[in-house]
């Protein structure tokens, strides 16, 4: 296979996984990362992901693809453009499936509560992103997205809307702890800790084995359509909000 020379924008929930993925890949990899957590607001994370594909495009470098390490994310990546260069992104609706390796693995542990809490290295390397507790203890809740309530709304209004937006029988999926554990860098015993927290917090603890092939294949240039969207230049991204194909594309402006 020829060498090409990717951009490559990535949340750093996988930033471990990329650089191990990066180090065995043929390609020349650029990398950069966006912050964990900026899928809550959905309208800046895709600003900011746009902003660096056209940076990318605009720079010194001809790179072959941009590569997109994100899943659908709240509809942060539909309406992306490419510009001059053709995007490649897994077909994903976050980053759970990714972390697990396929869709098929998705439906098969995530397919009756999608809701279900998840946590994995990278979520514990950026700070316990599921497993923070409220000021005063009584809850967990999950930390950016009830604190962007708060800063829109108040807490007494954002407590009324999570309250809403959670209602018992979803309290009863926040009572699962899951842990998707990827072989690669179950050495940093994240899953232990995560075991031992979740404990305490009086959790169903349930370890899933994670699997890099995703990330794999969109770094190594293998981009079965089952798998990844492709999306020439001068086409945009839209949601398909399905199964099997989770995202599509456009032309721009269309």
């Amino acid at each position: 296979m020829t060498q090409k020379h990717f951009k490559l924008i990535a949340c750093n929930v996988f930033m471990r996984e990329l650089c191990r993925v990066i180090a065995d890949s043929r390609h020349v990899i650029d990398p950069e990362f966006t912050e964990l957590g900026e899928h809550v607001q959905s309208d800046r994370l895709r600003t900011a992901i746009q902003t660096r594909i056209d940076t990318a495009c605009r720079g010194s470098h001809a790179y072959d693809a941009i590569l997109l390490a994100y899943g659908l994310c709240g509809n942060a990546t539909a309406g992306l453009t490419a510009r001059n260069v053709p995007l490649v992104i897994p077909r994903a609706h976050d980053c759970c499936t990714i972390l697990l390796g396929s869709r098929q693995a998705f439906e098969r542990h995530f397919g009756d509560n999608p809701s279900r809490p998840f946590s994995s290295a990278g979520t514990m390397d950026r700070g316990d992103y599921y497993l923070r507790r409220d000021d005063d203890g009584a809850r967990i809740r999950y930390g950016d997205q009830y604190a962007e309530l708060v800063r829109q709304y108040g807490k007494e209004n954002a407590d009324y809307i999570w309250e809403t937006m959670h209602p018992p029988a979803l309290r009863e999926l926040e009572k699962q702890a899951v842990f998707i554990d990827i072989p690669e860098t179950s050495h940093l015993d994240h899953a232990e800790r995560f075991a031992q927290q979740a404990t305490a917090e009086g959790k169903t603890f349930t370890k899933l084995t994670g699997d890099l092939r995703l990330l794999r294949g969109l770094l190594r240039g293998d981009w079965p359509a089952e798998d990844y969207l492709v999306v020439p230049a001068g086409h945009q991204t839209i949601g398909r909000y399905d199964t099997r194909y989770v995202i599509g594309c456009e032309p721009a402006g269309a």
